[in-house]
């Protein structure tokens, strides 16, 4: 089997307006798309750009919140549920316009000293209210464990975080949004994880480690971490989230590479 790569277009093609970033992405063989949000453009402009380019739209995240003070997603904030259920009708919305069928719930920052079972508790009970309404479009949430380094304080960082909802829910449209860079960084064990939890991922991500670069060196040996997924008949998409150390069209010779194997 072949393995199927999206660009993420909030990393991605940064030279070019948002928009024109699709047509970018086809333009290098992508056939599917991903990206932080798309709150600032009409879903009825993005999906005409999706069409003419023949790509699908794989991945957008719920609204973030107040990005500016802090804020990094609102899935777990004690007194924001009804933030969160708005940004979450309003993910909907667009997902349906978009053909959009994953849809990436940020868990949010847990302060200093803040009791972390009533964040866990908050977290739990906006997902089993927001499953259904997914379920109803078809739509999967995820939930993505991401790195301290990064994001200092997130609430989510452990696979095993991510599970423990998981199950505690018990929606079978809830599951795992696998970032290799941020679990190398917090984990590591790669590919024993993905083996382990091979029915809980809904998405995965690339990036080298540490540099957040293409996929094509340093911490990461991803040709074994491909090889992983095909033999898991992983058939979801792998997300390209990565900063390219020039351009992006220029730095895809590891996509070329995968390509020409296979």
């Amino acid at each position: 089997m072949s393995l199927r790569f999206a660009a993420n277009l909030s990393f991605l093609y940064q030279e070019l307006p948002f928009l024109d970033r699709i047509a970018a992405a086809a333009r290098d063989g992508f056939t599917g798309v991903e990206y932080v949000s798309p709150f600032d453009f009409p879903a009825a402009d993005i999906r005409r750009r999706l069409d003419e380019h023949g790509v699908e739209q794989v991945l957008f995240n719920t609204a973030l919140g107040d990005w500016a003070v802090g804020e990094r997603g609102l899935g777990s904030l004690p007194g924001r549920q009804a933030d969160f259920r708005d940004a979450v009708a309003r993910a909907l919305e667009y997902a349906g316009v978009l053909g959009n069928r994953r849809l990436h719930v940020m868990a949010g920052v847990l302060p200093a000293g803040a009791d972390r079972a009533e964040y866990i508790d908050v977290f739990q009970e906006n997902l089993a209210w927001a499953a259904p309404l997914a379920a109803a479009q078809d739509v999967t949430l995820l939930l993505e464990p991401i790195n301290q380094r990064d994001m200092p304080g997130y609430f989510l960082s452990y696979q095993h975080q991510a599970l423990a909802l998981l199950q505690a829910v018990g929606a079978p449209n809830l599951a795992v949004q696998f970032d290799c860079y941020h679990c190398q960084i917090m984990e590591g064990d790669i590919a024993t994880k993905l083996r382990i939890m091979r029915d809980q991922i809904g998405h995965v991500q690339i990036a080298s480690v540490p540099g957040r670069n293409e996929p094509d060196g340093e911490e990461l040996n991803y040709p074994f971490v491909f090889s992983t997924l095909e033999a898991l008949a992983y058939d979801g998409w792998i997300g390209c989230e990565y900063r390219p150390r020039a351009g992006t069209s220029e730095g895809l010779g590891w996509l070329r590479a995968y390509r020409q194997l296979r």
